[in-house]
């Protein structure tokens, strides 16, 4: 139990020397309003360091989640092929994948899919 509190103190030393050397050895920045501001060639940005937001990307990745987890709902049929009658499971997938087509068609009829610019 000595040994053990021994090298726990050791490395508490260890760390609170490490810990300040690194305090007092580096370099010190001071931040003033001039340095927190952009900087373009010594001149003053003309517009903002921002993009605007594309609401058309987020649709599509949200559209591609959606349609991720569904076919992650698929995986599970592949062991139900063992488990169940086939003509029950055939009934369960054509359901499922003809919710996910018509999804998709609806989608596409209103133009989510369409990559404009």
């Amino acid at each position: 139990m000595m040994m053990i509190s021994t090298t726990m103190l050791i490395i508490l030393v260890i760390s609170m020397i490490t810990m300040s050397l690194s305090m007092i050895l580096s370099k010190k920045s001071f931040t003033d309003r001039e340095k927190l501001s952009p900087f373009e060639c010594g001149f003053d940005p003309k517009s903002s360091a921002r993009l605007p937001f594309s609401l058309h990307f987020f649709l599509i990745a949200v559209i591609f989640l959606i349609f991720d987890v569904e076919i992650t709902l698929l995986l599970p049929f592949i062991m139900l092929m063992k488990m169940t009658n086939p003509i029950t499971l055939s009934i369960l997938m054509s359901s499922f994948m003809f919710i996910l087509l018509a999804g998709l068609y609806h989608e596409w009829t209103q133009g989510a899919l369409n990559w404009t610019v």
